[in-house]
């Protein structure tokens, strides 16, 4: 999941970037509400993760602003403030969790994963597709029963074209969804993984629409998976 990060402290947000990044997210950090408001609505992220006391622009007008512009993505309100008339005025403004510092990376990471599945119009927290079984909370695939190993870009690529199942998805929409603004990303990244993917879970399992991108069919009536080079 690609996932913004909207926080003034220089400590909690680095702590931040780096444990959902070893839990396999791409995160993009700045660290006023201007720059979160630019960021949120020029970009498609998994979920926003929001401070409420920034600089330049607060983070509950920020939250404001963004669904008055119809903006959707998740938003995690991240704050020291435990005040319960506090918590109500996010959650009524918009917001679909809060979580008050200091907090677990662990708890944080959960809760992203729910933020997504209620996104997503799940409730499971297992994706299944034919013979394929994806667990986002332990990141491990299996294919009839046998688990499969794939890189955390590789699993993020699935998760993303499972999460979307029948509709395509452009090779400008899997970057995106795969890479923050600090990584070097080659022309071909998206290809490789498709790639890479169709050889170990077979290559009827994701399709490609020419001119437009790729997909995973809405069906699960998926054959046993074959193995090509």
């Amino acid at each position: 999941m690609r996932v913004l990060l909207v926080e003034d402290d220089a400590q909690l947000g680095k702590a931040v970037q780096t444990g959902l990044q070893q839990q396999g997210h791409a995160v993009d950090w700045v660290r006023d509400g201007v720059a979160g408001e630019s960021a949120a609505l020029s970009g498609e992220y998994g979920a926003v993760l929001l401070d409420l006391g920034l600089p330049h622009q607060g983070g509950m007008s920020l939250l404001q602003k963004l669904r008055a512009a119809g903006n959707q993505q998740p938003v995690l309100i991240i704050t020291s403030r435990d005040e319960v008339p506090e918590r109500i005025l996010g959650l009524d403004a918009g917001a679909d969790d809060f979580l008050v510092k200091p907090f677990d990376l662990l708890e944080l990471g959960a809760r992203l994963r729910a933020a997504s599945r209620r996104a997503a119009g799940r409730a499971q927290t297992l994706i299944s597709h034919g013979t394929l079984t994806v667990n986002p909370a332990a990141r491990k695939v299996t294919q009839a029963g046998s688990e499969v190993q794939l890189t955390a870009r590789e699993f993020a690529l699935l998760l993303q074209l499972l999460e979307n199942r029948g509709r395509v998805q452009s090779r400008t929409q899997l970057q995106d969804a795969l890479y923050s603004w600090s990584n070097d990303i080659d022309s071909n990244a998206v290809e490789v993984h498709v790639h890479h993917l169709r050889r170990k879970l077979g290559r009827e399992l994701i399709r490609t629409v020419h001119s437009q991108g790729y997909m995973i069919d809405e069906s699960e009536s998926l054959g046993p998976a074959h193995a090509t080079a």
